[in-house]
């Protein structure tokens, strides 16, 4: 479940990301981008690795899965924010 949480929440930050530069707003959704799918490639491969060795089912659909995979969401919003927070905070150089 939360390989399957992470990709879509990946793949829709890719499309908005995609939008952002056409409209060239300065959200760094790259960032968020970028932390959304490597998380979802950490995922994946801990789930290959868990099912290679035996650990049990590649897919686990319980709620407790759905909760981790909202903290991991949460989580990189909260970095995302961060970021997006502290770029904007800081004074830019005027040439």
């Amino acid at each position: 479940m939360w390989l399957i949480v992470l990709i879509v929440a990946a793949a829709l930050s890719t499309l908005i990301w995609y939008n952002s530069i056409k409209a060239r707003t300065d959200y760094r959704f790259g960032v968020l981008n970028l932390v959304l799918w490597g998380t979802s490639i950490m995922v994946l491969v801990d789930h290959v690795i868990g099912y290679i060795s035996g650990g049990g089912a590649f897919m686990e659909v319980t709620m407790d899965s759905f909760l981790m995979s909202m903290v991991l969401l949460v989580t990189a919003l909260l970095v995302w924010l961060a970021v997006l927070f502290f770029s904007r905070s800081r004074p830019h150089a005027e040439p």
